[in-house]
């Protein structure tokens, strides 16, 4: 039986519940295409079985924030996902701030592992400085997925290096994100 991933692909690409924007660049075009990278390599490992919540560029989910976030979780615990990885990109006014991190609702839990483990292979091979992993009960896709449940920041769109990573390097962060899950289920590459 197939493992179940469920790829939330972060944000609308306009309107509600649309990301953070630098230099130009905006955080839901970064994530839609690093999910549509991860669904790819994920569906072509007959080990897993995995949907993404925005299936092409344009594709707007909910009629508000709070819906757009319901939708994508209703989605993944109708199924029901096994696990469920949302991709977000960073933002903050201080453009030296930088790095990748992973939230998580609970750092006691079997979330707070795999988080971890997506980490430790998104830096290992981009080289984006390591954050750690935090715990963020209020994240609503986190607190309402019935399944392990992480929400990867894979760096910052407002520092300049973190987006040329960003940009450049988008197939090497689904590539950590999928290696990160092997890592975890104890499974080895192909």
């Amino acid at each position: 039986m197939a493992i179940k991933i469920f790829i939330d692909q972060g944000h609308n690409p306009s309107g509600f519940n649309a990301g953070a924007e630098g230099f130009g660049y905006r955080e839901q075009d970064i994530t839609y295409i690093v999910g549509a990278y991860l669904f790819d390599i994920l569906n072509s490992d007959s080990r897993f079985d995995a949907r993404v919540s925005r299936t092409y560029p344009e594709e707007v989910l909910g009629t508000s924030n709070a819906s757009s976030l319901r939708q994508r979780v209703d989605m993944a615990n109708s199924w029901p996902a096994d696990y469920f990885i949302s991709i977000h990109v960073n933002s903050n006014p201080n453009p030296d701030i930088n790095g990748a991190e992973v939230y998580v609702y609970n750092l006691d839990s079997p979330s707070s592992d795999l988080a971890e483990s997506i980490l430790q292979e998104i830096v290992r091979r981009t080289g984006i400085k390591y954050n750690g992993v935090r715990e963020n009960s209020s994240l609503y896709v986190l607190r309402r997925s019935q399944m392990p449940a992480v929400l990867v920041e894979l760096g910052y769109i407002t520092n300049f290096n973190d987006l040329q990573l960003l940009i450049n390097d988008q197939y090497q962060f689904a590539y950590g994100i999928y290696v990160g899950l092997l890592n975890y289920l104890g499974l080895p590459q192909l």
